[in-house]
C-alpha cells in the first residue's frame, strides 16, 4: 500500500471511530400548543421577585399570625390558564388581583389546607386543621381573611417593583376562577408551600405572560391590548351567569335623627323625608346604585318602575 493510500485508510478509520464515539442525540417533539416562553432576562427578574416575595411574606405572616411561618418555592412554570386550573383543588379560595395600569389580572389561589388553619389562628384557636377543612369558605370567613389577602398583596407589590410597576388590588374573592381568563391564555405560574406550626398548604400565583414581558418597554407600547372575547366565549360566559342571583332594592332616603329624638318619638308624630315626590328613587343592585325609578302598585303588591 502506497503512502497516499495509507493516509486515506487512517482517515477513514479515524472517522469511523469518531462516529462511534459521538453521543446519540435526543430528539424532543415540539408542542406548538405550549404557551409562549418568557425571555431569559425576564426569568431572571422573576427569580429575584420570588425570592423577595418569599422573604417578605414569611416575615409579614409570622408577625400577623404571631406564629412560626416558613415557605419555599415548589415550581415555576409556563402553562395555559386551563392547565393552571386543572392543577387546583376543588373547592378552593381564588382571589382575582387587578394589576393597574394593565388589563390583565393575576390569580392568587390558597388551598383549603392552608386557609382553614389560618382562620383557626385568627379566631383564637391553635391552628390545627379540622375535619371540615375540605369545603368552601363562608362570607364571614372571607371577611376574616381580608387582612391576610392584603398582607400577601403588599408583599407581592413590594417585590414587583423590580419587574414592572403595577398597583395590585383585590377585585373579587370566590371559588370560581374560570371566568378570569380565557382557557388558552399563556401564564407564568408559581407554587409555594406554606408551613405553619400546625398544618399548612400550597399557595399558587398565576400572572399573564404578556404583563411579565413588559419590563423595560415604554409605557405607551407596553400596555396589553384589550382582546374582545369571541362569540362562543361570550355565549359561554352568559350561560354561566344565567343562574346567578342578586338583590334589587328601592330605597327612600329618610332624615337624620339623633338617638335622643328617636327615643322620644310617639304615636302621631310626623317625620319629613325631604324627598320631593317627583324625584326618582334609587334602585340598588347588590347594594350599588344601578337604576332610577318610582314605587308603583301592581295588583295588591308594590313594584319598582325603572325610568
Amino acid at each position: 500500500m502506497d503512502q497516499h493510500s495509507q493516509k486515506i485508510h487512517a482517515i477513514s478509520q479515524g472517522g469511523a471511530v469518531a462516529a462511534e464515539a459521538a453521543p446519540e442525540q435526543k430528539i424532543t417533539a415540539f408542542d406548538f400548543r405550549k404557551p409562549g416562553q418568557t425571555p431569559g432576562s425576564h426569568m431572571r427578574a422573576i427569580d429575584a421577585l420570588k425570592q423577595k416575595f418569599l422573604h417578605r411574606v414569611v416575615s409579614s405572616l409570622s408577625a400577623y399570625l404571631r406564629s412560626s411561618v416558613t415557605a419555599q418555592l415548589l415550581t415555576v412554570d409556563h402553562l395555559s390558564y386551563a392547565e393552571f386550573l386543572r392543577g387546583l383543588p376543588s373547592p378552593t379560595c381564588v382571589v382575582s388581583v387587578g394589576m393597574q395600569p394593565y388589563e390583565g389580572n393575576a390569580v392568587l389561589e390558597l388551598n383549603p389546607s392552608l386557609i382553614f388553619p389560618i382562620i383557626e389562628i385568627l379566631l383564637g384557636g391553635n391552628g390545627k386543621p379540622g375535619a371540615a377543612a375540605n369545603r368552601e369558605i363562608t362570607e364571614i370567613e372571607q371577611n376574616v381573611l381580608d387582612g391576610l389577602f392584603h398582607i400577601i398583596l403588599q408583599a407581592l407589590s413590594e417585590s414587583w417593583k423590580d419587574v414592572v410597576p403595577v398597583t395590585l388590588t383585590i377585585e373579587s374573592v370566590g371559588k370560581e376562577a374560570r371566568l378570569i381568563h380565557a382557557p388558552h391564555e399563556p401564564m407564568v405560574t408559581m407554587s409555594f408551600d406554606i408551613k405553619l406550626e400546625e398544618g399548612g398548604g400550597q399557595m399558587n400565583l398565576a400572572v399573564p405572560t404578556e404583563i411579565l414581558t413588559m419590563q423595560g418597554e415604554d409605557d405607551a407600547q407596553s400596555a396589553p391590548r384589550k382582546v374582545e372575547a369571541s362569540e362562543a366565549e361570550q355565549a359561554r360566559i352568559v350561560d354561566l351567569l344565567r343562574e346567578a342571583k342578586f338583590t334589587l332594592e328601592a330605597n327612600l332616603a329618610g332624615p337624620m335623627l339623633r338617638v335622643r329624638d328617636l327615643l322620644e318619638l310617639k304615636e302621631g308624630n310626623v317625620l319629613t323625608f325631604d324627598h320631593p315626590i317627583e324625584q326618582p328613587l334609587d334602585g340598588l343592585l347588590n347594594g350599588k346604585r344601578k337604576f332610577a325609578g318610582q314605587i308603583v302598585s301592581t295588583g295588591k303588591k308594590k313594584a319598582f318602575q325603572i325610568e
